[in-house]
C-alpha cells in the first residue's frame, strides 16, 4: 500500500481518511482548520440529501452511509443516534428521489396547514462529539493530522485526496464551487426527540433537529454570502419560524449562534486525476455522502 495525503480535516476528509487506513494505506490528514473549526462543526447533521447533486451517485452515497451511521449509532461514543422525524409539504408530490435510501419512508397525510408529508428515520450526528470520535479512529489506525496553510496540493509525495470543501475554489482551481451561508440557532433540549423539516418555508429551510443535550434550529440558504458572523434579526427569525414549526421550542433558552459555509458546486465532485482524487462540493449534505464517498475514494485509490 501507498502514502496517501489527505487534504481537509472536516467529516469528508476524516471519514476519507479513515477508510484509507482500514485498507491498509499510510494517511496524513493536512488540514488548515482543526475539525472543530471547520464547517463540518456547525452542521445540524441530520441525514439528508441537500443541495448535492447528481442524483443517482447521490442516493448511492447516501445509502451507504446511511448503513454506516446506523451501525455506529449503535455505540454512544460515536455521537451518532437515530431518530424519527417528518418532512413537511406545502404541495403534493411524489416520492423524493433519494427515496431508495431510506428504508422505512412513509408518506403521511393529516398535517395541519401542509398538504402532507414524508416520515422517516434517519441518523443525526452530534457533531463536537462525532468529530472527536472521527479524531480519535484516525490515531487508533495510525493516522496523523498535521496543521498547516497550503496555497496549492501537494505534489511528488504520494497520491493526494483533496477534501478541501470550500478550498478547492483555490487548490484546484475550481470556480464552480461556491459558498452557500446557513446560520443556526442551537437551544436548550426541551424534551423532543423527533426531527422536523419544512423546506418550503417562506423565510427559508426551516429545521428543528435534536440532540442528546441541546437542539439546533434552522436556517438560512444564501448563496454567495461569505459573513460568519452571525445576524441577530435572522437569529430572531429562525427561531420564530421553528416555534410555528413546534410550540415547545416558544421561550426555549439560547445557548449559541454558529454560521457555516457550505461548499456547493453543480455537481459532487469524486473523481480521479493523476495522482489527485477529488473529493469536494457536497454541498449541505457532507454527514450525508461522507462514508459511501469514502468509499468510492478507497476504490479509485486501488
Amino acid at each position: 500500500m501507498r502514502r496517501v495525503l489527505v487534504v481537509g480535516a472536516g467529516v469528508v476528509g476524516l471519514t476519507c481518511a479513515i477508510r484509507l487506513l482500514e485498507a491498509g494505506h499510510r494517511v496524513e490528514v493536512l488540514t488548515r482548520d482543526r475539525p472543530a473549526e471547520t464547517t463540518s462543526s456547525v452542521a445540524a447533521a441530520l441525514w439528508y440529501p441537500y443541495r448535492a447533486l447528481p442524483q443517482d451517485r447521490v442516493t448511492a452515497w447516501s445509502r451507504a452511509t446511511y448503513a454506516t451511521l446506523s451501525d455506529l449509532a449503535a455505540d454512544p461514543a460515536t455521537g451518532v443516534t437515530m431518530r424519527p422525524g417528518t418532512e413537511l409539504l406545502r404541495e403534493a408530490r411524489p416520492d423524493p428521489w433519494w427515496a431508495g435510501a431510506v428504508p422505512d419512508l412513509v408518506h403521511v397525510d393529516g398535517l395541519d396547514g401542509y398538504a402532507g408529508g414524508w416520515r422517516f428515520t434517519a441518523p443525526v450526528a452530534e457533531m463536537g462529539v462525532h468529530l472527536r470520535w472521527l479524531e480519535g479512529r484516525l490515531a487508533e489506525l495510525g493516522g496523523t493530522v498535521t496543521r498547516t496553510s497550503l496555497s496549492r496540493l501537494p505534489e511528488g509525495e504520494g497520491l493526494v485526496v483533496n477534501a478541501s470543501g470550500l478550498g478547492a475554489h483555490e487548490l484546484a482551481a475550481d470556480p464552480t464551487v461556491t459558498p452557500v451561508r446557513g446560520q443556526v440557532v442551537v437551544v436548550e433540549q426541551v424534551g423532543l426527540g423527533e426531527w422536523w423539516l419544512d423546506p418550503g418555508a417562506p423565510g427559508g429551510p426551516t429545521y428543528v433537529v435534536p440532540r442528546s443535550h441541546d437542539i439546533v434550529l434552522g436556517g438560512t440558504d444564501q448563496p454567495g454570502e461569505t459573513g460568519r458572523d452571525p445576524d441577530p434579526a435572522v437569529a430572531d427569525d429562525i427561531r420564530a419560524r421553528a416555534a410555528e414549526l413546534v410550540p415547545a421550542l416558544a421561550g426555549a433558552r439560547v445557548l449559541r449562534h454558529a454560521v457555516g459555509l457550505r461548499p456547493v458546486r453543480p455537481q459532487v465532485r469524486v473523481e480521479r486525476a493523476g495522482e489527485v482524487i477529488h473529493c469536494y462540493g457536497h454541498g449541505g449534505a457532507g454527514v450525508t455522502l461522507s462514508w459511501g464517498c469514502a468509499d468510492e475514494v478507497v476504490e479509485l485509490a486501488g
